[in-house]
């Protein structure tokens, strides 16, 4: 991808991907200049007429009604970044740091902010240049925006904090000079503008949704192998039972399924009702359209919220100067995003707990009589996959107590000012853990569906199956004797992730869908 401009109201999720997971560059659009100097020109009124304008003039939070003095703009905006800067935890990885940096940037962009051309321009250039603020993970409360977070963003920005710079933590001033960046004195409102909004929850969020969709593919992927494992039957996948409960994802779902297993000849040789007791199939079977589908309507619902924020302005205060107003409102508050993010962690806790019941389904022969026990041969003196899916189940367990939302909780701040918080910096990173934790559930059930197929009386499965199949074999080789599982299951996740076992399938069946088309 070339350079992705910004001009604070067409960024994609793709191109913000871009820039945070491959470090494309970053340029700001022409007219952008324009915007930011008429906000900040109007500033300079405001302060040169002795307006009380919060932020500006005054102090923040609670300290909203004590006025400040105009000599002492430069240090109150100082003062405001250094106070903020208390976050704990272990910091945001380079990925998540830069997404976070971009989005602050096309936030600037959109000229509501008040802050000068050149605020906008250095955070860019630390983008670009590889300067990454060590940003600690918790500390906000999501309302005034992620405050903590991006204060140590600011930090750098003004030569203080720490920062990643090739490779090593330096301290920001240093990192900045090694860069040939100068840092920013900042001026009236600037402060505030640098750390009201919800960036670091967008940031987290928006990288957790990619890996939720390919997660969200590769599930129909799992499943249709584990059906072919397991003999199991095409028939309620057909579209004359979603035709009538045309739920988007439930439909996409059931055409993903129907094509992987378009040509196997597993499944016709078990269909015989007369050598066959089973009339249908288990709910973790027979049910995935219908739960993999509700999962990729809610991810639908995700990238609707995170499309419009990564555009949004979430200032406090807003600086309208064709209008003659500065606006305190409450666009930095997290809410649209922490429920955003609470509905991605439920969706894929639901995605893993059915991949883990149908890991089940294929390791017990109490369901799976064809299949030898743990699908070992050599049962008693090896294990087989008993363990695999014990780590699957503690995954699973631990998705149940994240899934708890966060967006319902509140705890006030600042004496009560900040009164009703989203928790959405919390959602964001519960989210992500869930993701992560689902990425490996499905890993197991890959690698125990492909270690089931290998007793499939050599019958060839559907025409996607077995593209996962090979190349899940040509990283994994099959389980003959015990041996460590966790190089397995890591190997399967990298795949997934990466992009090389959906590229296989889509290659044999065409592009799996996450939602259908309107």
């Amino acid at each position: 991808m070339t350079a992705v401009i910004i001009d604070g109201n067409s960024l994609t999720l793709e191109q913000a991907r871009a820039v945070a997971h491959q470090g494309v560059e970053v340029g700001i659009a022409p007219e952008v200049a324009a915007r930011i100097d008429a906000a900040r020109e109007y500033v300079d009124r405001v302060i040169a007429d002795g307006r009380v304008v919060y932020g500006i003039t005054t102090g923040f939070g609670k300290f909203s009604d004590v006025t400040i003095d105009g000599r002492d703009v430069f240090e109150l905006q100082r003062n405001l970044v250094l106070s903020h800067c208390c976050g704990v935890g272990e910091p945001l990885d380079a990925e998540k740091t830069r997404a976070l940096m971009l989005l602050r940037a096309n936030v600037l962009a959109k000229g509501y902010s008040g802050a000068r051309y050149l605020v906008l321009e250095t955070l860019v250039e630390m983008l670009n240049r590889g300067v990454l603020p060590v940003i600690p993970s918790r500390g906000s409360v999501g309302a005034s925006g992620d405050l903590a977070p991006l204060a140590h963003l600011a930090s750098v920005m003004i030569g203080e904090g720490e920062a990643v710079w090739q490779g090593r933590r330096l301290p920001g001033t240093e990192a900045l000079a090694e860069a040939g960046i100068a840092p920013v004195v900042l001026h009236a409102k600037e402060g505030l503008a640098l750390i009201n909004g919800t960036q670091f929850m967008t940031g987290i969020g928006l990288l957790a949704l990619f890996k939720a969709e390919t997660i969200a593919r590769c599930a129909d992927v799992a499943c249709a192998m584990t059906l072919e494992a397991l003999r199991g039957t095409d028939a309620a996948y057909l579209p004359l039972t979603h035709e009538v409960r045309p739920h988007p994802g439930q439909l996409a779902t059931a055409r993903n399924l129907m094509r992987l297993l378009e040509g196997s000849e597993i499944l016709p040789a078990h269909q015989d009702p007369s050598s066959d007791k089973k009339v249908q199939d288990a709910y973790s079977l027979r049910c995935a359209p219908q739960v993999h589908g509700a999962a990729k309507d809610a991810l639908g619902f995700v990238r609707r919220v995170l499309e419009v924020e990564v555009n949004a302005a979430t200032d406090n205060p807003l600086v309208f100067p064709a209008e003659d107003r500065v606006i305190s409102g409450g666009n930095f508050h997290g809410q649209p995003i922490s429920q955003a993010m609470d509905l991605l962690g439920i969706a894929l806790t639901h995605t893993a707990g059915i991949s883990e019941r149908r890991v089940e389904y294929m390791l017990d022969p109490a369901t799976s009589s064809h299949l030898p026990a743990f699908l070992t041969r050599h049962g008693g003196l090896h294990s087989g996959m008993m363990i695999a899916q014990v780590t699957a189940a503690a995954l699973v367990s631990e998705n149940k107590t994240l899934a708890h939302p966060a967006s319902v909780d509140s705890i006030p701040t600042s004496a009560n000012k900040e009164d009703y918080v989203s928790m959405g910096a919390y959602a964001a990173r519960k989210a992500d853990d869930v993701c992560q934790n689902a990425l490996v559930v499905l890993a197991v059930e890959l690698l125990c569906a492909a270690q089931a197929l290998e007793f499939g009386q050599g019958l060839h499965p559907g025409k996607g199956v077995e593209a996962a199949y090979r190349t899940i074999r040509a990283h994994v080789p099959a389980l003959d004797e015990d041996r460590p599982q966790t190089p397995d299951i890591e190997k399967i996740a990298q795949l997934m992730l990466e992009g090389e076992l959906l590229g296989a399938v889509e290659d044999a069946v065409g592009r799996l869908e996450l939602i259908s088309a309107p």
